[in-house]
């Protein structure tokens, strides 16, 4: 049996991430990461997907869009394809072409459309495709709000495969989710549900919707602050992440805060706001002592990977496992229901470092040992 598999990239997804801008919707954001040295890596992470499935080669009968938007992925991965959708300005693809190739791939009579992007890449396809066909999602964004992908490219290429080998049977609505890019720069998350589509309904390899908010119990925030700020050393560096639990550590120090960025501390006084990856790695460079303070996305479990790209392999490296501070409430633990931490750094190889039992701090001088888990 063939399977007629269809595939999509957004070229640009995820270019904005590691220049701190947050996204990377529209021409002029998209220039903007270009001018800062932004580079894309929506390609590299589809490749991690689709190389996954070299063994089913004869098995798949590839449709995909020309160029950059499917095409040249799926050559670099040593398959053949029938291009059914050619962009107009192939160097410049945006969520219209997104559209037209969806269309073209239901014309075309595809089983499954796999897509790679973030947010507004899933609105796009859903705007489309709605219930039509089933689809996977390659995470390639800044935002990953939705639950139609999933959780590393590498466990999109293994859903992909359990699908060809007849493992999974079971399909389930995920909901498309995605966020005001404006007022996400700003520090606000205005989250909206845009349309849900069928994903296979495999639970270790699809991530959950994002739980979004801030954290409701003060106390609980300002014990976790207290205890980290408590155990801060004299002239190193602190690398704050994005999210509500570590904007209340930076809250306690009474420091402004990019709550959805990544801020740097030492001595418990601002050292840079909102940095880019390339800004991190130069300060990391001159400092021989470096810690990450980060938080866990609610409802996903995602550490690295979900809007916090400035947060680069070379700059997780550079840090070292032993010195990342974990932290999260107790209840966002428990809202996993038991399902690890997940890595997506982009770098399979640190995700298997990263790998393994991670102290969590929860409270004042309390912590819980939680598994990460990259995912094969």
């Amino acid at each position: 049996m063939m399977f007629r598999i269809a595939l999509v990239i957004n070229p640009f997804a995820g270019l904005g991430g590691s220049v701190g801008l947050k996204g990377s919707d529209g021409l002029q954001t998209r220039s903007e990461a270009l001018a800062k040295g932004a580079t894309p890596r929506a390609l590299e992470r589809s490749c991690q997907a689709i190389n996954v499935l070299r063994p089913y080669a004869a098995e798949i009968s590839w449709l995909t869009a020309a160029g950059a938007m499917g095409e040249s992925t799926l050559k670099k991965c040593g398959f053949e394809a029938e291009v059914v959708y050619q962009a107009q300005r192939a160097d410049d693809s945006g969520a219209e072409d997104t559209q037209r190739a969806v269309q073209a791939f239901i014309e075309a009579k595809a089983d499954l459309i796999v897509f790679a992007g973030g947010d507004g890449t899933a609105r796009d396809v859903c705007a489309q495709l709605r219930e039509q066909l089933p689809v996977v999602g390659i995470p390639a964004g800044v935002k990953i709000h939705s639950g139609v992908y999933a959780v590393t490219p590498t466990a999109a290429g293994r859903v992909l495969e359990q699908l060809i080998k007849g493992e999974l049977t079971t399909l389930r609505s995920a909901d498309v989710m995605d966020i005001d890019e404006d007022a996400f720069r700003q520090g606000t998350v205005k989250a909206r549900r845009y349309g849900e589509m069928q994903v296979p309904g495999e639970l270790e390899y699809m991530q959950a919707v994002k739980m979004g908010g801030k954290e409701s119990d003060e106390l609980v925030l300002t014990d976790i602050a207290d205890d980290i700020i408590e155990s801060m050393r004299p002239d190193a560096l602190y690398i704050m992440g994005s999210g509500s639990t570590v904007a209340a550590v930076m809250e306690q120090l009474n420091l402004p805060n990019t709550l959805l960025g990544v801020d740097v501390i030492r001595n418990q006084e601002l050292l840079a706001q909102d940095v880019t990856a390339s800004e991190l790695e130069d300060l990391l460079s001159q400092h021989s002592e470096k810690y990450l303070v980060i938080t866990l996305i609610g409802g996903q479990g995602h550490i690295f990977g979900r809007g916090n790209q400035q947060l680069s392999p070379r700059v997780i490296r550079e840090i070292g496992r032993d010195n990342i501070r974990l932290l999260a409430t107790k209840t966002k633990l428990k809202a996993l229901s038991g399902r690890p931490l997940r890595v997506d750094t982009g770098d399979p190889g640190l995700d298997h470092e990263l790998s393994g039992f991670i102290a969590v701090t929860t409270g004042y001088h309390d912590q819980t040992m939680v598994a990460v888990k990259a995912v094969d």
